[in-house]
């Protein structure tokens, strides 16, 4: 999950000669330095807050989808929704950052505003993740301020720090600044690669309240926060600070809106013009309408451009979904389904100077044109082929699992458990399962029942050495069953249980023992009871972790033995049958849902290439971006940018909700969605003519530009003229 902001464009104000204000004064001293380098102390302090921010952010986000399943019990497209709005939240505020920290608080106050928005955020979301504060009704309430106010602080700073740190060097210091934003982004990488390794352990392996410790999961990166702004406002003495520069967004917007209204306004008889924005020359100046104009036709090219980030942000939801149904034991280690995601951030550092010191220069000596727009459209097919194997994994996970029958109907298989060969006929329903039912025999697999009502009572004839038997059950809509058969008087009796095919997401196995034997049991497996009574009675079902259980303890009567259960895979259900002897009792174990049988290394191919594509992408996208644009509208650029993350992720949550299809075909509609979108961008790509910002000097001059007289009561010192500065903060990285 790259950096998608890596250059900043601001207005500053170049003082006059009448500027002797102390805000002048603060902003021109110099901030002590590091061993008389050209380093100033005082980015120590912005680095490590940054660093503490993205591992607050990355750390909540990462185990946000299975909190929204498992502990507030959202179905999964709700979780994916809300993830997803959530997300694109976070990329609507910025804009609302900007205009705070330019028209109003600066920079330096507006960080610090918004961080501590920010902590009460994570506060009142750990608050929500405490199962004794309230119902669920105030979790929800809870959880959702504080995603609210974590989106207004992360989004609110975000076009701020950055900047910041790059304002604390002299301007004649342009490498130290370029190597500065390279150690800024390796603290974002950093902070995202150990948050996404150890929220989810302190999510799964830290047990409070008697389950999964999101409150702890939540709480950590509370605390990073915390840490992120006192750290931040320690170095308050060693800053620059620059007072508010004015937003250029603000003037490009007023100039758009002038034109149009102008030409609304406009009589038949007044001549044509070549340019709508044209119609803006009687109030603004010929320099800015030339400049919005190059900045509009990069903007344009951005209309395809969030269908990509609509398959890239889907890491956190629908690609951690299906690493919950995979198998994730490494050996020496078993990883959580929510650590897979450090993967992209781990590629990141890895593929970048790949690609820059590697695979670029040879596919230039291969005398292959790859202009900054074909590279963007290869990264959306690199995106679209990562999804083609998320596609294909996906089909290869459904089937180890067991779909939900649907309204009017019922699933059932049979274990027979008697000593004879039966045959099972459900009635309304010949044939339905192959004849006869061997004793012992694993289930082969569920069976479809219709019902004519939301519950039927149906016969069931049991056969058995040619002769009949007839029992009546209930069944009621979209259940599962296991009829049971055992012996009762030399005679076939039957009795149905509900099942559980719900894998964990958690990984964890579902349990249950039945007891052919005439004594009671007790059974104890890791954490969990059973009691068992005799005469074919059937235990409680219980989670229990995935592990080995060789010697698992069952006490009846007055023995007190141990069972060797084996291996409980991930996502299995299994039921257990006790025969035997009290003093020698044997095991049959039948798998009812099948344990997850894909690994999730499978995983791997769909991050390398929707890393791959995003480093094609999004870097290349702001590099083409920023070298289209004047410098003083880089910051409309960015906000530009950052609004097709915000629409990549409404488009997720329009699907999410919308669709109703299954997931593998959801992936695959997403992927040819991408190739459709990358098709038109490559169109628009084609028509689209390079141009040299440096030219509108020549065209006119290189005169400053000038503001209205409205504009100039917002900046009112005597001698200040306004300028405009871009910076190149360097590669993007992780956001």
């Amino acid at each position: 999950m790259m950096k998608r902001d890596s250059m900043k464009s601001r207005l500053i104000e170049e003082p006059g000669p009448k500027d002797f204000s102390s805000e002048g004064e603060e902003r021109k001293k110099k901030s002590p330095t590091i061993c008389g380098t050209n380093y100033p102390v005082s980015i120590g302090f912005i680095v490590v807050n940054e660093f503490c921010e993205r591992f607050s952010y990355y750390g909540m986000k990462a185990v946000l989808t299975l909190y929204f399943i498992h502990y507030l019990k959202w179905d999964k497209d709700l979780s994916t929704a809300v993830y997803h709005a959530f997300s694109s939240l976070c990329y609507f505020t910025p804009i609302l950052g900007a205009l705070i920290a330019d028209s109003w608080l600066g920079k330096f106050k507006t960080i610090i505003y918004l961080s501590i928005v920010y902590v009460l955020g994570h506060v009142v979301k750990s608050v929500g993740a405490i199962p004794d504060v309230g119902d669920s009704t105030m979790h929800v309430v809870l959880s959702m301020v504080g995603l609210i106010l974590i989106a207004f602080g992360t989004g609110g700073i975000k076009p701020c720090v950055a900047a910041f740190g790059g304002d604390q060097f002299e301007e004649e210091h342009t490498e130290e600044r370029r190597k500065f934003f390279s150690i800024f982004y390796m603290s974002i990488n950093a902070g995202s690669v150990l948050s996404t390794v150890i929220t989810p352990i302190l999510r799964s392996d830290v047990q409070c309240f008697g389950a999964d410790c999101y409150a702890l999961a939540f709480g950590v990166p509370a605390v990073l926060m915390i840490i992120a702004l006192v750290v931040f406002i320690a170095g308050s003495g060693l800053y620059k600070k620059s007072p508010p520069e004015g937003n250029v967004l603000l003037h490009v917007c007023r100039c758009i809106g002038f034109a149009i209204s102008n030409r609304w306004r406009a009589t038949m008889q007044e001549p044509k013009r070549e340019h709508w924005l044209d119609w803006a020359q009687e109030k603004y100046p010929k320099r800015l309408i030339s400049e919005i104009k190059m900045v509009l036709r990069v903007l344009v090219l951005y209309i395809p451009l969030p269908m990509f980030w609509a398959l890239f942000d889907q890491q956190g939801s629908r690609w951690t979904l299906q690493a919950t149904r995979m198998n994730m034991d490494f050996g020496p280690f078993v990883l959580k389904p929510d650590q897979m995601q450090m993967l992209n951030a781990l590629l990141i550092l890895v593929f970048i100077p790949v690609f820059d010191m590697g695979l670029y220069p040879l596919i230039g000596l291969c005398k292959i044109k790859l202009t900054p727009l074909r590279k963007m459209a290869v990264g959306m097919i690199f995106a679209a082929l990562a999804f083609g194997a998320a596609t294909f994994v996906e089909r290869s996970v459904i089937e180890t699992v067991v779909e939900p029958p649907p309204a009017r109907t019922s699933l059932l298989q049979v274990l027979n458990l008697a000593q004879e060969d039966v045959r099972v006929n459900v009635e309304g329903h010949a044939d339905l399962f192959p004849q006869p039912i061997k004793p012992y025999e694993d289930p082969m697999e569920y069976k479809s029942v219709h019902l004519n009502d939301f519950k039927q009572a149906l016969t069931l004839t049991l056969t058995v050495n040619g002769a009949d038997r007839h029992c009546v059950k209930t069944f009621t809509e979209e259940e599962a069953y296991t009829l049971i058969i055992s012996n009762s008087v030399l005679k076939a009796d039957c009795s149905l249980l509900k099942d559980n095919i719900i894998k964990s997401e958690n990984g964890e196995a579902h349990l249950r023992f039945i007891n052919t034997l005439s004594e009671d049991f007790n059974i104890t497996v890791g954490a969990k009871s059973f009691h068992v009574p005799g005469g074919g009675a059937v235990s409680n079902g219980e989670f229990v972790d995935r592990e080995e259980y060789p010697a698992v303890r069952y006490e009846s009567g007055s023995t007190n033995s141990t069972l060797n259960l084996g291996l409980l895979d991930f996502g299995a259900s299994y039921s257990i049958i006790l025969r035997g002897s009290p003093e020698n009792v044997e095991t049959v174990i039948i798998e009812d849902v099948q344990a997850n049988n894909v690994h999730i290394a499978w995983q791997v191919p769909q991050y390398v290439l929707l890393t791959a594509g995003e480093v094609m992408f999004s870097i290349t996208g702001l590099e083409f971006s920023y070298s289209q644009a004047p410098a003083n509208m880089k910051s409309v650029l960015q906000a530009g940018w950052l609004m097709t993350v915000a629409f990549g992720n409404v488009i997720v949550l329009i699907v999410a909700e919308g669709a109703g299809m299954e997931q593998w075909m959801e992936f695959l509609l997403f992927a040819c969605l991408l190739v459709g979108v990358c098709i038109i961008f490559s169109i628009m790509a084609y028509f689209y003519t390079y141009v040299d910002p440096d030219h509108l000097d020549k065209m006119h001059g290189d005169d400053t530009v000038e503001y209205t007289e409205d504009d100039l009561k917002k900046n009112p010192k005597d001698g200040v003229q306004m300028r405009a500065i871009g910076e190149d903060d360097g590669h993007s990285t992780k956001m």
